[in-house]
């Protein structure tokens, strides 16, 4: 019986862990496939999700971000916010923006987790027309 309801709460706990992306993300760049930063995800008081760069794993072009169109504009880099406003929709999140630091674009954004990994997609207009990465968890 005990076996039984241990698996039970197991099963329980671990679905509930599946659909969230809360946590610290290690990026991995969809050209090189190098290991690039590290972000961590987490969920504001309004209720939306929001991704910040707590770390960096290779030297970028420039401290800052020269790109940047928004109040992010000659930020640095690391402590950047690079996703806002993430809604959760059933098991995946959209409904907000990531910009990549390096060009300063900013693009709509959905995410999709897939046990240990992140299917993080940015696009313009359509999710046809964008590229999408691999983020794995970092313990």
């Amino acid at each position: 019986m005990k076996k039984l309801l241990f698996a039970t709460f197991a099963l329980f706990f671990s679905v509930l862990s599946y659909a969230q992306i809360e946590g610290k993300w290690k990026t991995i760049d969809d050209e090189t496939g190098q290991a690039k930063s590290i972000v961590e995800i987490f969920k504001k008081t309004d209720g939306k999700y929001y991704g910040k760069i707590v770390q960096l794993l290779i030297k970028p072009e420039n401290n800052n971000c020269v790109n940047c169109k928004d109040d992010r504009k000659n930020k640095p880099v690391l402590g950047l916010e690079i996703i806002r406003g993430l809604s959760k929709d059933g098991n995946d999140f959209d409904g907000g923006t990531i910009t990549d630091p390096k060009n300063g674009k900013t693009y709509k954004c959905t995410i999709s987790r897939d046990g240990e990994k992140l299917n993080v997609r940015g696009y313009i207009g359509f999710s046809v027309f964008g590229r999408s990465q691999t983020w794995t968890k970092v313990n």
